[in-house]
């Protein structure tokens, strides 16, 4: 059973989004018990709605990158396909799109993981479904944040 995303949730969601505030701090500004914000939290955690992780801002790392791969395929099965494409080294994420593309990954690079090594590597393991591919490389990004991967 999916938890209902009232506003007491959403605020639990909000306050972890630094993901240093403590269950306490947030259940003072709520007013509500450190229990009911420790197991609401647990439950979303749970049923995959909230993930409490450190993500890097790769503008701060040396010699990292993203790159954003959008991805036309020959098969009409976006859901499978994305989620193979999200089991490969360096993919922080992969969405489904409307439009020219099906997917849209986000790739984190680095030296020793470079754009070359990803498509030789590990697209390569998928190429037989795709049609087209286009790569950007993100120069700079605003509140753009992934797990580290690599």
């Amino acid at each position: 059973m999916k938890s209902k995303l009232d506003e007491t949730n959403l605020a639990i969601i909000r306050a972890l989004r630094n993901g240093r505030t403590s269950f306490r701090d947030i259940a003072a500004t709520l007013n509500v018990s450190e229990v009911t914000v420790r197991t609401r939290a647990a439950r979303l955690m749970e049923e995959g709605v909230l993930d409490i992780c450190g993500q890097v801002d790769v503008d701060k790392l040396p010699n990292h990158t993203l790159a954003l791969v959008a991805v036309k395929l020959r098969t009409p099965d976006l859901v499978g396909e994305g989620e193979a494409f999200s089991k490969l080294k360096g993919v922080a994420s992969v969405a489904v799109l409307t439009g020219r593309h099906d997917l849209l990954l986000t790739v984190l690079l680095n030296e020793d993981f470079t754009l070359l090594d990803f498509y030789t590597t590990e697209f390569s393991k998928c190429h037989d479904k795709v049609s087209s591919i286009e790569t950007q490389i993100v120069y700079k990004g605003f509140n753009l944040k992934v797990p580290y991967i690599l």
